[in-house]
């Protein structure tokens, strides 16, 4: 999710809600701050509409790193930029997009605000309302497993939840079991609103134990209302499969 927001001064007669709805882990809400579109988690401002750039990022620089990314999983629907990108690729034949929040997605449905309508009108987009964690675990069986692509982005990074409970998905029990959903040569990618370190090194000692797994790290700079926020992403890529006996 985009990094954090600055009311900039605007007062709270300039901010229109647009929807607004409870859930069993907090207030979602969407608004508008002139053209700006804002989503609100629980009272954690997680992203918004001013600049987009790193979630683009992130499904970019997945996409750029695999040959073949027929299948994709994005855990955090957020306003769709990340979905939206994915879909751009033609060599995409499935995208499940994962979101804990399903007022979220029933908005998204119903077409609420343009930048979250009709990402199901694209027949390989598919959307869930469900925890991320529950289905990179298998406890939830849809959808199922495994992915070319895992792409998370359900809070600002592990230095800044907007969910308590998803600090386990950066623990290393959360990478083991998002690395067990790739396909051969997938690769899981996480953003992050910080650099993490504590997350890199989880990541590094985790291809350590799979021999031709690798882990890296990319820190992206951006300039945001006149200031400069160095967001990152953590990646982990599962060696290929071994070629069939017989076969080219």
């Amino acid at each position: 999710m985009s990094g954090f927001g600055d009311e900039g001064g605007v007062t709270a007669a300039e901010l229109v809600t647009v929807a607004r709805s409870h859930t069993p882990h907090g207030e979602v809400a969407l608004r508008r701050r002139g053209e700006v579109l804002e989503l609100v988690v629980g009272g954690v401002f997680a992203m918004d509409t001013v600049d987009v750039s790193t979630e683009v990022e992130l499904a970019q620089a997945a996409l750029a790193d695999h040959t073949d990314p027929s299948r994709v999983l994005v855990g955090g629907l957020g306003l769709g930029f990340t979905a939206r990108t994915v879909l751009a690729d033609d060599r995409v034949e499935r995208l499940d997009v994962v979101e804990l929040a399903a007022p979220l997605v029933q908005w998204a449905r119903a077409g609420v605000v343009p930048e979250l309508a009709d990402l199901e009108a694209d027949g390989r987009c598919r959307l869930y309302a469900a925890d991320v964690a529950d289905v990179l675990t298998g406890t939830s069986p849809v959808p199922s497993q495994p992915w070319d692509l895992i792409l998370l982005d359900v809070d600002n990074g592990p230095g800044f939840l907007v969910h308590a409970h998803n600090a386990g998905l950066y623990a290393p029990t959360g990478l083991h079991a998002a690395y067990g959903a790739l396909a051969p040569g997938g690769r899981l990618v996480i953003w992050s609103s910080h650099e993490a370190p504590d997350l890199a090194a989880d990541q590094r000692a985790l291809a350590t134990r799979h021999d031709g797994a690798t882990a890296g790290e990319q820190v992206i700079t951006i300039h945001r209302e006149g200031r400069r926020f160095d967001y990152a992403l953590y990646s982990l890529t599962a060696p290929a499969a071994a070629p069939t006996p017989g076969r080219a």
